[in-house]
């Protein structure tokens, strides 16, 4: 750093400065509130009118009022049909994932029903084939001759009786069996088919009566509303 030389500041120049900027920003500042006073407006003169229309101030309040509340009540009631829209179509999506499984159980006792059927028919074809086999067997100790039983009565005769008897009551237990497996069936499917009408003739009734209950549910709300634009209407005594 080279050399430098230090000069004293003149205080009596310093507030010659100062005193002169303060004068002349005082200046300026009388200057401006002069030119306001100067250029200030003047008072307005109207001339008087009647202002509002042709209804008083407190008709125009109560019109303002029943806007408000006709806007209230039909908010509160798109509310009130959005929540009953969604609640019914949640009902009716209840009711058919109930019908479906309904069906798939039904589907699944006729299937257990039809397998138990096919097993107790093959356990009764076994039974009837070892039957038969076994009765067989008793018969080829028989004699074939007619005339011998006749003639002969005696313990082969009165076996083969019994063997043919018992032939002939196993056919008369089975073909019994099969004509009641059959009535048995047929009283299924007719309740079942009675059942299947029943329910749809409930779910039916269940969308008449909510279609019905929506559609009183707009009328009241729709006469509600004529009423209340009737009451508020220019000259209504009622």
């Amino acid at each position: 750093v080279g050399p430098y030389v230090l000069v004293t500041p003149n205080e009596t120049r310093r507030k010659q400065l100062l005193q002169s900027k303060l004068s002349f920003a005082k200046k300026e500042l009388n200057d401006l509130e002069q030119w306001k006073k100067e250029h200030r407006p003047g008072p307005i003169t109207l001339v008087p009118q009647r202002l509002g229309g042709n209804e008083s101030e407190a008709q125009a309040r109560q019109n303002q009022q029943m806007i408000f509340m006709q806007s209230k009540y039909q908010k509160k009631h798109k509310r009130e049909d959005y929540v009953k829209a969604k609640k019914a179509a949640e009902e009716a999506e209840i009711l058919k994932k109930k019908a479906i499984q309904r069906e798939k159980a039904e589907r699944l006792e006729v299937k257990k029903r039809q397998e138990e059927m096919q097993r107790r028919e093959m356990l009764r074809e076994d039974q009837k084939y070892k039957t038969n086999e076994l009765l067989n067997r008793l018969d080829v100790g028989l004699p074939k001759s007619d005339s011998y039983q006749i003639a002969n009565p005696g313990p082969e005769s009165t076996a083969w009786k019994r063997s043919h008897a018992y032939k002939q009551a196993l056919r008369e237990d089975e073909n019994r069996r099969l004509e009641e497996m059959k009535q048995e069936q047929q009283r299924k499917a007719e309740l079942m088919e009675f059942k299947q009408k029943q329910e749809e003739e409930t779910r039916t009734r269940a969308l008449k009566n909510e279609q019905r209950r929506v559609n009183n549910a707009f009328l009241d709300r729709l006469q509600n509303k004529t009423q209340l634009n009737n009451i508020y209407q220019p000259g209504y005594t009622g």
